[in-house]
C-alpha cells in the first residue's frame, strides 16, 4: 500500500479537509478515493499506469480523485483549470491520456474530448459506487504523477514522478518543516503544480494536519480565516504576500493589530516558487512577526534546498540542502566551482524525477554522465547558505563580457519610492551582447533621470538598466513568477 494512504488509516477519524465550509475526515477521503478507483478499474485488475487527466476544482472532489487515480494504479495528470483549451490538449495528448475525469463546470471547455472515442470521459457527478474488489498492489517504483515545467525557456515537458520520488519529497518536507497531526493549513495555491500538490496537500495529508481549501484567492477572504485562530502553517507565493500585505495596510489600525496579533501565533510560514524581494520579507515580519521561510525547488525535484526551520533565516537566501539531497555548484563543463564562485545548481537524490514524458533526448540532456540533476539555475554560497543569482539565459544577463544577475537589480530597484514590482531582462545588442533593461510596475510618476543617477550609486554602471519601459503589470504565470520571454515582447 501506498505510504500516504498508509499514513491515513492511522487518522481514520481525524478532520482531514474542510471545503465550503464542510469537513471531511480521513475516512471520508479514504472511502471516496476507494470509490473512484473501483470505478476506474471498470473490468480492469489495475490501470497499469494509463495516464488519467483530471480537471477539477480544489477541494475535497480533488483530493479524492488524485488519490482514487493514484489506487487504482493509474499516473494523474492535473489539468490547471484556468487554462484556454489549446494548453489543456497540449496536456492530454502529450501524455496520451485515455480517462479525462472532469467537473461539472468545466464539462463545456473540455467538451470536444467528450466525443473523442479513443478518450474515457467522465464526469466528477458520474462516480458511484460499483461492486467491490480487491484494488491492485501498488510498487513505489511506478509512474505517479505528471506535472508540466512553466515553459519558460521552450514548450513545457511532462516531468514524471514516481511514487518513490512523490515519497522522498514529502517525507524530507514533513522532518525539515516539523509537520505533525495538529497543524492546520490553507490551500489556495494552483494544484497543477508541485507547490501546492507537494509542498502543501500532500505534506498536510502525510502527517495527519487538516487542510482548509480556498478555490479562489481572496486577501480579505484569507485574514478572516486566519482570525478563525485554526490555521498555523501558511505556504504562499511572493505575489500572494505582496497582495495580503497591500490589503493589510488598506485597514485601520484596530484591525491591522487583531490581525498581527493572530499571526504571532503560528507555527510556520514559508515562501517559494519565485524569488521573494527582501523587501516584502522584511514588510511581512513587521506585520507577523515571522521571518517567511525560503525555499527552492522546481517541478522535477521538488524542494532541494531550504532555509532552516530552527536558525537563522537569511532575507535574499534560500538556505541549505536538506536531509538527503546532494547538492554542488558546476560550471559550463559540469565541474565544480571554487568556494565562493558562481556556479549552476546541480542536484541528486531520491527526490529527483524520473524522466521527461517521452522525450529521451531531453532527459539525457539534463542529466550529468554521473547522474546529476542540472538546474539551469546560478547560485552562490555564502556563510554556508546558497543564494539564487538567476536562471542561466533569463536571469543571467551577458553584456560586454560581465555576467550580470538580473535578481540582484530587482531587488535593488523595488527600493526606489514610488516602484511597486519590476522586471530586469537582457536584450539583443550588437555592441554590449545584450543590454540590461528594466520593466517598472509604478505607484507615481517617477524622474527617470533621476531614476538613474540613483541606481549608479546603488551599483556599478555596467549593471543598471540602460533602458526603462513603465507597465501597468508584469506578465505572470499560474504561480506568479514574472514569464520574462513575455517580457521580452514589450521591449
Amino acid at each position: 500500500m501506498l505510504q500516504l494512504i498508509e499514513n491515513a488509516h492511522r487518522f481514520a477519524d481525524k478532520p482531514a479537509i474542510v471545503d465550503q465550509s464542510v469537513s471531511y475526515s480521513y475516512m471520508d477521503l479514504l472511502d471516496r478515493s476507494e470509490e473512484i478507483a473501483q470505478y476506474l478499474l471498470h473490468d480492469e485488475k489495475d490501470l497499469a499506469q494509463k495516464r488519467v487527466s483530471y480537471m477539477v476544482s480544489p477541494g475535497f472532489g480533488y483530493m479524492a480523485v488524485q488519490w482514487g487515480i493514484w489506487r487504482a494504479g493509474g499516473i494523474a495528470v492535473p489539468l490547471c483549470i484556468t487554462y484556454p483549451f489549446p494548453s489543456l490538449q497540449y496536456v492530454v495528448e502529450n501524455t496520451g491520456s485515455s480517462i479525462i475525469i472532469c467537473g461539472p463546470e468545466y464539462e463545456e471547455i473540455l467538451s470536444p474530448f467528450a466525443e473523442n472515442s479513443k478518450i474515457r470521459f467522465i464526469s466528477l457527478l458520474d462516480f458511484s459506487k460499483i461492486e467491490r474488489r480487491e484494488l491492485p498492489e501498488i510498487d513505489n517504483s511506478r509512474g505517479a504523477m505528471i506535472l508540466f515545467t512553466s515553459g519558460t525557456t521552450s514548450l513545457p515537458k511532462g516531468v514524471l514522478t514516481t511514487h518513490a520520488n512523490i515519497e522522498a519529497q514529502v517525507s524530507t518536507l514533513v522532518e525539515a518543516w516539523k509537520w505533525n497531526s495538529d497543524d492546520y493549513t490553507l490551500s489556495i495555491l494552483p494544484l497543477h503544480h508541485v507547490h501546492g500538490i507537494i509542498n502543501v496537500n500532500s505534506c498536510a495529508m502525510w502527517s495527519g494536519a487538516t487542510l482548509q481549501f480556498l478555490p479562489n484567492f481572496d486577501a480579505k477572504k484569507v485574514f478572516e480565516i486566519f482570525l478563525e485562530g485554526k490555521v498555523n502553517v501558511f505556504m504562499a507565493v511572493p505575489t500572494i504576500y505582496f497582495k495580503l500585505i497591500a490589503y493589510y495596510e488598506s485597514l485601520p489600525e484596530s484591525e491591522q493589530k487583531e490581525i498581527s496579533s493572530c499571526l504571532k501565533k503560528f507555527r510556520l510560514m514559508v515562501s517559494g516558487s519565485a524569488a521573494l524581494p527582501v523587501s516584502v520579507m522584511e514588510k511581512w515580519y513587521s506585520i507577523s512577526g515571522h521571518y517567511l521561510l525560503e525555499r527552492y525547488g522546481m517541478t522535477e525535484i521538488g524542494m532541494a534546498i531550504s532555509n532552516p526551520y530552527e536558525g537563522k533565516r537569511r532575507a535574499g537566501y534560500i538556505g541549505m540542502p536538506l536531509k538527503g539531497v546532494e547538492v554542488r555548484l558546476c560550471d559550463e563543463a559540469d565541474r565544480e566551482v571554487a568556494s565562493g564562485q558562481p556556479g549552476e545548481i546541480q542536484v541528486k537524490g531520491q527526490n529527483v524525477f524520473k524522466e521527461y514524458w517521452e522525450k529521451p533526448e531531453a532527459t539525457s540532456k539534463t542529466f550529468t554522465q554521473d547522474g546529476w540533476f542540472k538546474t539551469g539555475d546560478i547560485a552562490i554560497i555564502e556563510e554556508g547558505y546558497f543564494k539564487i543569482l538567476g536562471r542561466d539565459s533569463i536571469d543571467i544577463i551577458k553584456s560586454g563580457g560581465y555576467k550580470i544577475s538580473a535578481l540582484e537589480i530587482e531587488e535593488v530597484l523595488r527600493k526606489y519610492s514610488g516602484i511597486k514590482d519590476c522586471g530586469v531582462i537582457g536584450v539583443p545588442n550588437e555592441e554590449w551582447g545584450e543590454l540590461v533593461v528594466a520593466a517598472l510596475v509604478t505607484e507615481k510618476e517617477l524622474d527617470l533621470d533621476h531614476l538613474n543617477s540613483w541606481m549608479r550609486e546603488q551599483m556599478p554602471a555596467y549593471k543598471t538598466p540602460r533602458k526603462y519601459l513603465i507597465v501597468p503589470d508584469l506578465p505572470r504565470n499560474a504561480m506568479g513568477k514574472v514569464t520574462k520571454n513575455e517580457l521580452k515582447k514589450l521591449f
